[in-house]
């Protein structure tokens, strides 16, 4: 059997199996024995790449067919410090996982769009999990926190995405927030005013964020970068899940 390697982003983890990326997605999001549910993102991995911080040959040493021979689920190599040893080159598709196990594959796009004047809400996957609004767009607002930071601080790659904020991100103070599922929108309004043209660059919402997000609610798409390197992976529109991807549609907003 085929042996696969997996970038995990909740939790983060390297990871070695012998499941096809769709079975992988069934088996990540909802387990076999405990019948668990919980959302599931990974990118599959180049086979090929190795780098000495990770133990990759030996977990797939360890990835062998059970006894009855059905295929190895998981050898888990890291769980710490993975995303800063896996350029981007290594990465391939991004595979989202509702709940309920049904995946959708992501593409990466050659190019990064060019963002609209207005305000952005990022939720930050790996190595943080936090949740910032800001004024810069995507591309910006990485580099920002990773290879030309303004702060004392940087990150030696950082996975995260954009959320809708619908009028919020043009008028925070006024705009209508009837369609946005966020607990703490007072908060987010007033964050969102400190980063107006002429504050802020950017502002925390919380330190220390839920990564379980809805899918619904992705602007964009995700953002993946290391180094100097930064790809994009675009989220279809809502129209296009529902008319092409019916099923994973319909169970990722159950």
């Amino acid at each position: 059997m085929t042996k696969h390697l997996y970038y995990s982003l909740i939790p983060e983890a390297l990871i070695a199996s012998m499941l096809t990326p769709e079975q992988f997605g069934q088996y990540y999001a909802t387990g076999h024995k405990y019948k668990s549910k919980g959302q599931a993102l990974f990118f599959e991995v180049d086979p090929s790449y190795r780098h000495q911080y990770l133990s990759i040959d030996e977990a797939l040493a360890r990835c062998v067919s059970k006894a009855d021979g059905s295929p190895k689920n998981s050898v888990y190599i890291s769980m710490y410090r993975v995303l800063e040893h896996l350029p981007v080159g290594a990465l391939g598709k991004l595979y989202l996982s509702a709940a309920k196990g049904a995946t959708l594959a992501l593409s990466r796009s050659e190019a990064i769009p060019q963002p609209a004047a207005e305000m952005h809400l990022y939720q930050n996957l790996t190595p943080i999990n936090s949740l910032v609004v800001s004024g810069l767009g995507p591309e910006t607002y990485w580099a920002d926190v990773t290879v030309k930071s303004s702060n004392l601080f940087r990150f030696p790659g950082l996975c995260f995405l954009e959320l809708e904020l619908g009028t919020l991100a043009q008028d925070p103070e006024s705009g209508r927030d009837d369609d946005l599922p966020y607990p703490f929108m007072p908060h987010l309004r007033e964050a969102l005013t400190a980063v107006m043209p002429g504050g802020k660059r950017t502002k925390l919402v919380q330190r220390v964020h839920s990564p379980v997000f809805l899918y619904r609610m992705v602007k964009g798409g995700f953002y993946v970068g290391v180094g100097d390197d930064l790809a994009y992976y675009p989220m279809p529109s809502h129209e296009v899940l529902s008319r092409d991807h019916n099923l994973w549609w319909r169970m990722a907003n159950l």
